[in-house]
């Protein structure tokens, strides 16, 4: 995903780490460029609105179980195969 503008943080780069930016697992120097690149670009803080809501909605169903590392990593990994395989599509209109 881009949103066309130049930015100092690519826009799928952002995307690709919204949720170690939510869970608080990245350096503070990246999150810092994160947050920097969110208060810049709407269409990846609306993504990240969207991905913020997903992470609060697991957190109410699951209540305070914690994922085993072995998932978390798993889901990421696919989480960022997903971000790339939707970066890669070209959209044709109809």
């Amino acid at each position: 995903m881009s949103c066309g503008d130049p930015h100092e943080t690519d826009c799928s780069d952002v995307l690709a780490e919204v949720y170690l930016y939510l869970d608080l697992e990245c350096p503070d120097a990246r999150r810092s460029l994160i947050r920097d690149h969110l208060d810049e670009c709407s269409p990846c803080l609306r993504e990240f609105g969207i991905e913020q809501e997903v992470k609060a909605l697991v957190a109410r169903c699951c209540g305070a179980e914690l994922a085993p590392a072995d998932l978390k990593a798993r889901l990421r990994s696919k989480l960022s195969e997903l971000v790339l395989n939707a970066d890669s599509r070209e959209l044709r209109p109809d």
